[in-house]
């Protein structure tokens, strides 16, 4: 998609005509800025607002700028925009400190992997470096938060969107994202949670092609049809509960006669389930309630619950929060510790973004240039002594507590991090303890972004390396901060991948086959431990998160290993958790 950034001025050309009289300095316009994308406008006035191009109460930009084209499938930007609505609120607005324009910067660096114009990003700095400038600032704020935080016509707001929608030839509704569903293999032209209008035959057996592996129904209606009408809500309904487990197609025989040959359907309106590719059941009528059983048993067919479902597990049937490390230490001293490399612009810029936003709210920190710092980042990792390289890293570590960082990385420049984990396991034994440990810490910190456990996860070349610094992480047995930081990754992997099945995704994020390297080295790291009560909480914590709801294969090893026993003999460790193990044990054994 191409990205352009409209630039508008609010003063509508008097910033230009008086400044210079007014402020003793020349400023060209008093710029508001927005990003246009996929036909919608994207800003932040009254919270992050949206707008058709051009149709707000701002009028028409006075420049539009090419940024350049984003790679990013809809659903990841949309994602990643949620995570900006906690920094960008309504309240937070400041039209010095915390603008439309630091939006934009932050928004365009993760789209495009380069702000905007300094000139716009620099001009609330320049007017507040003239002395009218400072003794105006509340009054000049206040005056414009009327036109900055103005609503946008009802006319001009566009419906809301959970991917990139387009229109079929034939009506129904495509997406033009990557769909991804339980076998793991990414979909074109598929939306889950809609109902699929059909009139092609051909679009209709690639839908039915596509439910092979889950299941499908069929409702054949007509726009002549009344009694249709009454199962309308009820079809909506379930498609929209289904969600990813089943392929719902409504076709108007109207409209649709090849398919209506084919299927030979002599009433409507008429529905058919089919479950794996094969035909379940056929009935006519309009039964709003019979239809609603009826495909509410045909997804339970398909996806039937696991056996761990029915238990009572308080901890183990809720969603975790992830561990983060965010504790900050002596900058300077941190920076010392780099010699020479510690004067370099980017370091510098990674430590002025992470004293801002631990002294005020994220709000206040506007991004450094990331891709410049990733690029100084990637060449220390051979250029500077592995001794020297710890306190790069914790820089890293500190700044990914942002999620707008933690995004950048996950979209943009995922290969930096990926490179951090292979250089510091390659290092094996050898690896001095601090590096081991900031890498640990600043891998569970990755997880603050929305975006980067699933790709953590789910791609080998991530998880390979990720699971290895874990698990080896998990045995050394001369530094318990080591181990603790280790158990906590460990952790964070468990919990992300328990989320997603509680969430009803059907095929794990992270493969059986990482389970089972991850389970052996949290039973081998349990049956050491002999010091930690934190570590040992979090080992028997994770082992039940990756055992609730497991496959075949994390059983069997779960068994084989003898996982209940191990948890049994550790109850010097774990004492006062006795409710948490009584759970582990009964998804473990």
């Amino acid at each position: 998609m191409e990205v352009q950034l409209y630039v508008y001025d609010l003063s509508k050309g008097i910033a230009r005509q008086m400044s210079r009289n007014f402020l003793g300095t020349h400023i060209d316009a008093v710029y508001h800025t927005s990003l246009i994308f996929g036909g919608i406008e994207y800003f932040f006035g009254a919270g992050v607002q949206t707008c058709y191009p051009g149709s707000s109460h701002h009028g028409r930009p006075m420049e539009v700028i090419p940024m350049g084209r984003t790679q990013l499938d809809m659903e990841v930007i949309l994602e990643y925009l949620e995570s900006l609505k906690t920094i960008y609120t309504a309240e937070s607005y400041d039209l010095f400190l915390h603008n439309c324009n630091n939006f934009s910067n932050d928004f365009a660096m993760f789209l495009v992997g380069k702000g905007i114009p300094d000139h716009i990003t620099s001009l609330p700095q320049t007017v507040l470096n003239t002395p009218f400038g400072q003794m105006l600032k509340p009054q000049l704020d206040q005056a414009m938060r009327g036109m900055t935080q103005a609503p946008v016509p009802k006319s001009s707001i566009p419906p809301p969107i959970t991917a990139k929608a387009t229109s079929g030839t034939n009506g129904s509704s495509t997406t033009a994202s990557a769909y991804t569903n339980g076998t793991g293999i990414k979909q074109t032209g598929f939306s889950a949670g809609i109902v699929h209008n059909v009139t092609r035959l051909r679009d209709l057996d690639g839908l039915l092609e596509f439910a092979r592996l889950s299941c499908a129904v069929i409702f054949f209606t007509s726009a002549t049809c009344p009694p249709c009408k009454i199962c309308y809500p009820a079809y909506e309904e379930l498609a929209r509960e289904a969600g990813s487990k089943a392929v719902l197609i409504k076709i108007d025989l109207s409209q649709a006669f090849e398919i209506g040959s084919k299927y030979k359907v002599r009433a409507t309106p008429t529905f058919m389930t089919l479950l794996h590719g094969d035909k379940l059941d056929e009935w006519s009528g309009a039964d709003p309630a019979k239809l609603l059983g009826n495909v509410r048993m045909l997804v339970q067919m398909a996806h039937p619950p696991h056996p761990h479902s029915s238990l009572r597990l308080p901890t183990l049937q809720r969603p975790h929060r992830p561990v983060t490390y965010a504790k900050l230490p002596p900058l300077d001293k941190l920076i010392a510790k780099l010699g020479p490399a510690g004067n370099d612009p980017s370091v510098l810029a990674l430590k002025d973004f992470i004293t801002t936003r631990t002294s005020s709210p994220a709000a206040s920190a506007p991004l450094p240039s990331l891709p410049t710092i990733s690029a100084f980042i990637a060449s220390s990792l051979t250029n500077l002594s592995i001794p020297s390289l710890f306190p790069l890293i914790d820089l890293l570590r500190l700044a990914l507590v942002d999620t707008r960082v933690s995004g950048y990385f996950a979209s943009d420049d995922p290969t930096l991090i990926r490179h951090i984990f292979q250089h510091t396991t390659s290092l094996g034994d050898s690896c001095p303890h601090p590096l081991r440990i900031v890498t640990l810490q600043l891998a569970c910190n990755l997880f603050t972004s929305p975006l980067f456990p699933a790709l953590l996860l789910s791609n080998p070349s991530f998880s390979s390396p990720l699971i290895q610094l874990a698990t080896s992480s998990l045995l050394d047995e001369d530094h318990s901060a080591v181990r603790v930081s280790a158990a906590s990754l460990a952790f964070n992997v468990a919990a992300f991948n328990h989320a997603e099945r509680l969430g009803g995704r059907e095929r794990d994020t992270l493969p059986e086959h990482a389970q089972v390297e991850l389970v052996a080295g949290m039973l081998e790291a349990l049956g050491k431990e002999e010091e930690s009560k934190e570590m040992g909480r979090g080992l028997v914590l994770a082992l039940g998160l990756v055992a609730y709801g497991c496959g075949e294969e994390v059983k069997d090893v779960l068994a084989a290993l003898g996982a209940k026993g191990c948890i049994q003999g550790k109850k010097g460790l774990l004492e006062g958790e006795k409710g948490l193990v009584k759970e582990v044990e009964e998804v473990v054994g």
